[in-house]
């Protein structure tokens, strides 16, 4: 991914961009700047990895729904959708000027050698624009462009051609396409499909589950998911899949993940393994790594984009890092995954870990709306704490907390 812009969505009222391109700048130390970025073509290089701060209530969770909805409206607009079927957006509404207009969505990103640029506005009722323009060496061209009912085809994209009456008032015209095996279509669809996820602590977190339980039920990368879990001191010295087989009732078969622990007598020497049911028996901690564990095993092997809402959430500031180091480094991150999240633990806020372009900032101004920008906005002198300075303000996006024991009252 290289960029991401959203507006008039949530609290966006103004368009925002996040940018994954690496700015330039130097970073004090060469090795940071060689392990943290990965080039895609001679005039642009990208991060790997990207955490963005901010208060509680600031915009950091709606950005990563921004990148879900969009993701989720061009996978789903063409396929199962009634012909009047309202948009899921959701509008910037607390200002009068953004009533009636769309919601935004533009993102950036590369197949192989190949850009594209590809975005949307849309309201509840239809798709106003939508526009999509494909990078060449230098070059962009305009593939197709949309405006409320008409639509343009260029014969750069002919798969797209005839199908233009085919296309609803409330579908996505590269939706359509891509259901007509469209090649280019198709190829950026899977792109959204297969190398874009999303993860939210406010969804269902059954979406990234099933890729460890897969892992466990076959033989293919077990061993990496045992040593990711087990790789963390939680004490944990091995990992199982048991299998429920069918009762009389049904014929469905069900299976439980078991952690396994030693047993210790009263000198303190090992007497057997003891079974734990990771759902019923663990932590919350170990349960959300058990789950993440399988989603970075798949995303580091196949260069995915991994974009994680509240990734600090029950694990320990150590851990969280120790997640951002192997998208940062080549060893671990040979495919140039990318990992994007949320987060509130400063502790990260470490210049031996991040370069300044990799650290964004979520606030809100006086009227509620969220404003977006980096870290390598500022003029930041060498050795400087991140963390202490952020503490201190000198960012903004920190919480203004008044007076909490007038709260209480007086005696």
């Amino acid at each position: 991914m290289i960029e991401f812009s959203v507006g008039n969505y949530r609290s966006f009222k103004d368009v925002v961009t996040f940018s994954m391109v690496a700015a330039p700048i130097q970073h004090e130390d060469e090795t940071t700047d060689l392990n943290n970025v990965f080039a895609i073509a001679k005039d642009i290089s990208l991060l790997k990895s990207a955490a963005i701060y901010g208060a509680n209530a600031s915009g950091k969770s709606n950005l990563v729904r921004a990148i879900a909805f969009m993701r989720t409206f061009v996978l789903n607009s063409a396929v199962g959708r009634r012909v009047k079927e309202p948009i899921d957006t959701e509008i910037y509404r607390l200002s009068k000027d953004t009533e009636a207009e769309p919601s935004y969505f533009e993102i950036i990103f590369a197949i192989g050698t190949t850009r594209y640029r590809y975005g949307f506005e849309v309201d509840r009722l239809c798709v106003r624009s939508e526009w999509l323009y494909q990078t060449s060496i230098s070059t962009e061209f305009e593939l197709f462009s949309r405006e409320g009912k008409e639509i343009y085809v260029s014969q750069k994209f002919i798969e797209g051609q005839d199908l233009v009456k085919k296309t609803r008032d409330n579908a996505l015209f590269l939706s359509v396409v891509s259901q007509f095996n469209g090649s280019i279509s198709t190829e950026i669809i899977d792109w959204f499909d297969r190398k874009l996820i999303t993860i939210s602590e406010l969804e269902d977190e059954s979406k990234y589950i099933e890729m460890s339980d897969e892992i466990l039920m076959g033989d293919y990368r077990k061993q990496d998911l045992r040593s990711i879990v087990t790789g963390f001191d939680l004490g944990i010295v091995g990992l199982e899949l048991i299998t429920i087989p069918p009762d009389d009732v049904g014929d469905d078969t069900f299976f439980d993940i078991k952690t396994t622990r030693w047993k210790y007598d009263v000198d303190g020497s090992k007497l057997s393994l003891e079974e734990f049911n990771i759902d019923k028996e663990e932590s919350a901690g170990t349960q959300k790594l058990y789950r993440l564990a399988g989603l970075l095993i798949i995303a580091l092997e196949q260069g995915r984009i991994l974009i994680i809402d509240e990734l600090d959430g029950r694990l320990h500031p150590l851990v969280t890092s120790a997640i951002v180091k192997l998208f940062n480094s080549p060893k671990t991150n040979s495919e140039n995954a990318q990992l994007i999240f949320t987060t509130h633990d400063t502790n990260l806020l470490s210049s031996n870990l991040f370069r300044k372009d990799q650290i964004w900032f979520t606030e809100k101004n006086r009227y509620g709306a969220t404003d977006l920008y980096s870290l390598a906005e500022y003029k930041i002198p060498d050795r400087a704490s991140f963390e202490q300075d952020y503490i201190a303000g000198k960012y903004g996006a920190v919480p203004f907390i008044g007076d909490l024991s007038r709260l209480l009252g007086k005696k």
